[in-house]
């Protein structure tokens, strides 16, 4: 595996269009390797899956890694931006790499489809923010829908413990704020890093609280750690995890010890699960055809995720606002750039396969309840429960 510090990685160029003739060019940033590698490599699984071309125009794709820190993600801005002079971005994976990027993207011009979760990514809207949509949905959509869940089943005290980074503080924010409205306390509040090896101490003060139930607020394979620590302790309790967990790479960790967890995620993850009424369903099965048949001989793609997913719905996303921005300007221009943001802002009721699309000028997000259902971690696969 690649070792990096806080050294920049710029992987070779995946993949290229093969024309010579290429205009449009879509810059990648992936965490493919660090402590959000599993997320990243997810995502690089759909991106590898783009057409290599849009309404007859050809596209070169240029993928970097940024190793899951932040300061490698802002150097890999400036290189697709000033020395690939790419059209748009797509990644990163995570929050604090793509608010790190911001500046960049308002300076030159350049819109972002950012794979990363915290709503403080494209809200409030600024003149920074404007050039930033995103694909993931808010964190306060799927705390509104989990905190329902826990309301239901008569859950009233609750201990969370949730990365030490922008993913765990939103998150506790929109939990702390629907957990009040739904008569939820919060009896334990803890932290901890993506690269931490015990969690012990968090854990034991948790316990001492006597939940009800936990919720974690971590994303990918580091969010397996509390998990295991909690059954090793002995705690019996129902266990809660984010929308961030939907990889099979996290079934695979967590194994047993994940069993019964209960979450919020989009419809994708359990496509071919969802009711035939779904709106979602038809989208989202024919992206998981086309992406199971590609990697069929991988044991990762036993469920598809939350994060190709995501990585897919960009490119349907690019691919419906490029014919009309090719129409006002030439691609490599910043009126090119300017068209494309201006198209992607105006996306109404488009069906991607984690939801249902309507973006405005104050939403770059777009998503209503449509991109959420409830599923459990049952006999090592995601199983849907409701919602959708």
């Amino acid at each position: 595996m690649l070792k990096v510090s806080r050294q920049v990685v710029f992987l070779p160029l995946v993949f290229v269009s093969t024309s010579v003739l290429a205009q449009i060019k879509v810059g990648v940033d992936l965490s493919m390797t660090g402590a959000a590698a599993s997320i990243g490599s997810s995502s690089k699984k759909a991106v590898l899956l783009w057409p290599k071309e849009i309404a007859g125009q050809k596209l070169e794709y240029i993928i970097l890694d940024d190793a899951s820190d932040p300061g490698n993600a802002v150097r890999n801005a400036h290189k697709l931006i000033n020395e690939n002079k790419v059209d748009i971005i797509v990644g990163p994976n995570l929050t604090s790499a793509s608010l790190a990027m911001l500046d960049s993207l308002a300076e030159s011009s350049t819109p972002m489809i950012t794979l990363a979760a915290a709503a403080s990514i494209v809200s409030p809207m600024d003149e920074k923010r404007k050039w930033v949509f995103k694909m993931q949905q808010n964190d306060s959509h799927m705390a509104s829908l989990l905190t329902q869940n826990m309301a239901e089943r008569g859950y009233k005290r609750i201990a969370f413990i949730g990365f030490a980074d922008a993913y765990g503080e939103s998150w506790a924010n929109e939990f702390s704020k629907f957990s009040e409205l739904r008569k939820i306390s919060i009896v334990a509040n803890e932290r901890y890093a993506r690269t931490d090896a015990s969690v012990t101490a968090q854990i034991l003060k948790i316990m001492t609280s006597k939940p009800d139930a936990v919720l974690i607020a971590g994303s990918g394979t580091p969010a397996v750690l509390p998990q295991k620590t909690l059954k090793e302790r002995g705690y019996s309790g129902q266990i809660y995890q984010t929308h961030g967990i939907a990889s099979q790479e996290f079934l695979n960790l967590g194994g047993k010890d994940v069993e019964g967890t209960l979450f919020p995620t989009g419809p994708a993850v359990v496509a071919s699960q969802l009711p035939a009424s779904n709106q979602v369903k038809k989208v989202a099965l024919d992206f998981s055809s086309q992406f199971q048949a590609a990697y069929a001989n991988e044991h990762s793609v036993n469920s598809l995720n939350q994060f190709a997913a995501d990585a897919w719905g960009a490119y349907m996303l690019m691919a419906r606002a490029i014919p009309d921005a090719i129409k006002l300007a030439r691609p490599g221009t910043k009126e090119f750039r300017i068209a494309l943001r201006n198209m992607i802002e105006n996306t109404h009721d488009f069906v991607i396969p984690q939801g249902v699309v309507s973006m405005s000028a104050t939403d770059h997000v777009g998503l209503d309840q449509r991109s959420r259902v409830m599923a459990r971690i049952q006999n090592g696969k995601f199983v849907y429960l409701s919602g959708g």
